[in-house]
């Protein structure tokens, strides 16, 4: 990342979770101070203004293509002029959504050709963005894409250097990069809140059949419906497969698995609090446990990553785990460990919890004192009591913190917000490439790491894979 966008990035989330935060705060009703954490209600308040008006398209109209421009066209002076989808039925689906004129197409080189088109939003499969991504820059549009922002490590580097020679804004699409919760996360975490950082334990679980990527299928699917040819353009040719096509997250060729759709939001999360550049060391542990319809990536995956020290942060180790038939129900939560404190993230708030150690060590209970003759047991009490006062020896307390999302705070929104507004002024946004491919490139690493049986290195700075 550039000095500049990093600079950008921080004066952001010093806005948002400073500037932009009031807080009401004390005891909780009828609650002692000591035994309840305290509660603050974190208030926002963002005017948004309309300007130029911005014309948008979208590439690929699935799940999260419906929800994109769903939620762009909330912010004021965007209107959608165009869509495509390689199945005819999500084509007429937003006709129906967007008008009876909008134009619609397969063939995703009409949409940038259009001088009508200042921007697209690519939610297609995972292969084909960084081939749409420099597409659009190369024709002058600006970037909306969603995460992972690359198929492959190898893509990232091409797609960086897209953007920087078309000089449009790019943004990738995790959107808690623009939270406000982990804007307050960020401030507290640079404040020394917890400590010493040393440990990041971060989970995102699911335990049910859509959450698994087993979506609703539509009842013409069909040669005549998919553009079957169009789907597979680069690669191998294979036949027609109708889960490939409306299943593609569970299909390597198509997809990132657990690791790309899902490490990356927990890596970009873990980023944007530390303002980390990523890990230097990569491994992966993984199993196909539960779903087993023909997908070629696990269900159950675990990712270990150091992290070295820098001048943002301290050397920490992060843990990354995704369950997709978790006994938990399903959870999603980045545990925040220092030598004070844990700081927990989850997706209406943070919880600060302190525990501070004294300022000596302790002696006696399960120790090896009394397994010493007595006299010299009570040698060692003396000399330990003349040592230490009462006062050092006890552990420090500070009351646990509870920060809450404001009501109607729609992290979604303000992330694209924040990408019409780079439109807008030319501002850096707060995920441009460097970011985006920072957070993929360690989550797809996972997926080689698991696949090939070995740790993956990685230099975060120049962002490429190294022999160690």
């Amino acid at each position: 990342m550039s000095n500049k966008s990093q600079s950008s990035r921080r004066k952001f989330l010093q806005q948002i979770g400073a500037t932009g935060l009031f807080f009401t705060a004390g005891p909780l009703a009828g609650l002692a101070a000591e035994e309840k954490a305290e509660e603050r209600i974190i208030r926002y308040d963002k005017r948004i203004s309309p300007n130029d008006e911005i014309r948008v398209a979208v590439i690929g109209m699935g799940i999260m293509g419906h929800n994109d421009v769903r939620t762009a066209l909330k912010v004021p002076g965007v209107r959608l002029v165009a869509a495509c989808d390689l199945y005819t039925g999500r084509l007429d689906r937003a006709k129906e959504l967007y008008g009876k004129d909008l134009f619609t197409t397969k063939e995703y080189r009409d949409i940038l050709n259009r001088s009508d088109v200042d921007a697209v939003i690519i939610a297609t499969s995972d292969n084909w963005h960084a081939r749409i991504t420099k597409d659009a820059l190369q024709k002058g549009k600006a970037v909306y894409c969603e995460k992972p922002m690359v198929h492959k490590i190898s893509e990232g580097l091409g797609v960086i250097e897209a953007q920087k020679a078309s000089g449009k804004t790019m943004q990738v699409g995790s959107q808690r990069v623009s939270s406000i919760v982990y804007a307050k996360a960020h401030e507290l975490y640079k404040a020394g809140e917890i400590g010493k950082l040393n440990m990041v334990n971060a989970i995102y679980d699911r335990q049910d059949a859509l959450g698994a990527w087993q979506y609703t299928m539509p009842t013409d699917a069909s040669p005549e419906t998919v553009d079957w040819d169009r789907y597979i353009a680069g690669t191998h040719k294979i036949p027609y497969d109708l889960k490939k096509f409306f299943w593609w997250r569970n299909y390597r060729a198509f997809g990132t698995g657990v690791a790309g759709d899902l490490f990356v939001h927990l890596l970009s999360g873990t980023h944007v609090i530390t303002d980390s550049l990523g890990p230097t060391k990569i491994f992966a542990a993984g199993q196909l446990s539960y779903w087993k319809d023909e997908r070629d990536v696990p269900d159950v995956m675990t990712g270990i990553m150091q992290y070295p020290e820098t001048s943002e942060h301290p050397a920490f180790e992060l843990t990354l785990q995704v369950n997709f038939v978790s006994g938990t129900g399903g959870q999603e939560m980045i545990k925040f460990v220092g030598e004070e404190g844990t700081m927990e993230i989850g997706g209406s708030g943070l919880k600060v919890h302190h525990s501070i150690m004294p300022k000596v060590p302790g002696i006696g209970g399960w120790d090896a004192l009394n397994t010493y003759p007595k006299a010299m047991q009570e040698q060692l009490l003396s000399d330990y009591n003349k040592k230490w006062s009462p006062e050092d020896r006890k552990r420090p307390t500070k009351p646990d913190i509870e920060y809450k999302r404001p009501q109607g705070f729609d992290e979604h929104l303000e992330h694209f917000t924040n990408f019409f507004d780079g439109m807008r002024t030319g501002k850096p946004v707060v995920e441009d490439a460097s970011f985006g491919f920072r957070a993929a490139a360690p989550a797809l690493a996972c997926n080689d790491s698991y696949f090939e049986k070995k740790i993956i290195n990685w230099d975060p700075v120049n962002m490429k894979v190294t022999k160690g």
